[in-house]
């Protein structure tokens, strides 16, 4: 059965988006990476993806060059057959990708009993170096800064996994601590708004569901995409959505505004990936098929993507 027509209405977002913001081909093969190829064994031709890549604008001596900082930095690794190149994740950048991914499709909200994981750095613990690099891997993880060498998270309940800790210099305090009843606005929690910049990322948010809200119509108006299309919209709207995504440290609602976005953005992507899925599927088996390969079953963990928030 031939693939149905482009959709005149999506094609004309497309063309809007890659316009007015293009990815940069580097991050933008790192969300093709982690969303459409990773789940499917990780491994690719260099020329499929060439082939994923072009309808993006992206051409093949970007592509090409993107892939060997890629390669140089560890995330890939390449192996040379004649005079094609086929491509998989090194055992880091398996375990930076499914870390990062994590945070992106699991649902915003977590339970919280008010207790707080604190990290207490003293001045001498650390050299400048080492105390900058400990408080990029503590904000990865979710932490803020307080004060001068005090950073902080809600703690996860027993049993849940927090995002990836850093590890611990010696030197460095780690301890779970709790805002008295009276603290009022001396509490850590009065000044998460501050801490976590939450306004600033609710604007980010804001302006996602801004941009995407016209493909959550085009679907529910069951507009018929082409698998190309579906393809194109899935990855431009986790590239995004990544993007913010990425920045949030997923607090729990005690803690966030009444008006939070978040949530909102969460559901909006879950609901316009699912239904562009089996096109962008479908897209990548025609890419793979077109060098001989089969599409290889997603992983398990594909199936627990954007679980009901």
């Amino acid at each position: 059965m031939p693939a149905p027509p482009p959709d005149p209405a999506v094609a004309r977002w497309i063309r809007r988006e890659l316009a007015a913001e293009p990815p940069r081909a580097r991050s933008l093969i790192v969300t093709v990476w982690g969303d459409t190829l990773a789940p499917h064994g990780g491994e690719v031709w260099l020329a499929t993806l060439i082939r994923l890549l072009a309808p993006f604008g992206v051409n093949e001596r970007l592509t090409r060059t993107s892939v060997f900082r890629l390669a140089r930095d560890g995330w890939i690794e390449g192996v040379a057959h004649g005079r094609r190149s086929r491509y998989r994740l090194t055992a880091d950048g398996a375990r930076r990708f499914a870390q990062a991914y994590r945070r992106v499709y699991a649902p915003p909200s977590r339970p919280w009993d008010g207790q707080w994981d604190m990290v207490l750095v003293p001045p001498e613990a650390l050299a400048a170096a080492e105390r900058a690099q400990l408080r990029d891997d503590l904000a990865w993880s979710g932490f803020a800064s307080f004060a001068p060498g005090v950073h902080a998270r809600p703690a996860y309940p027993a049993g849940a996994a927090p995002p990836g800790a850093p590890a611990w210099p010696a030197g460095v305090l780690r301890f779970a601590a709790r805002d008295l009843p009276d603290a009022n606005g001396a509490s850590l929690a009065a000044r998460a708004d501050a801490a976590w910049s939450l306004p600033a990322l609710a604007v980010e948010y804001r302006a996602f569901l801004g941009r995407f809200r016209p493909l959550a119509a085009a679907f529910a108006g069951r507009a018929a995409l082409s698998p190309e299309q579906g393809f194109v919209v899935r990855t431009l709207l986790v590239h995004e959505y990544r993007r913010v995504r990425l920045r949030d440290p997923q607090l729990p609602p005690d803690l966030l505004p009444a008006d939070w976005p978040g949530s909102a953005a969460y559901a909006l992507c879950r609901d316009v990936y699912r239904a562009a899925e089996p096109l962008a599927r479908a897209h990548l088996a025609a890419a793979l098929g077109d060098e001989g390969e089969a599409l290889l079953p997603a992983f398990p963990e594909f199936l627990t993507r954007f679980e009901t928030a």
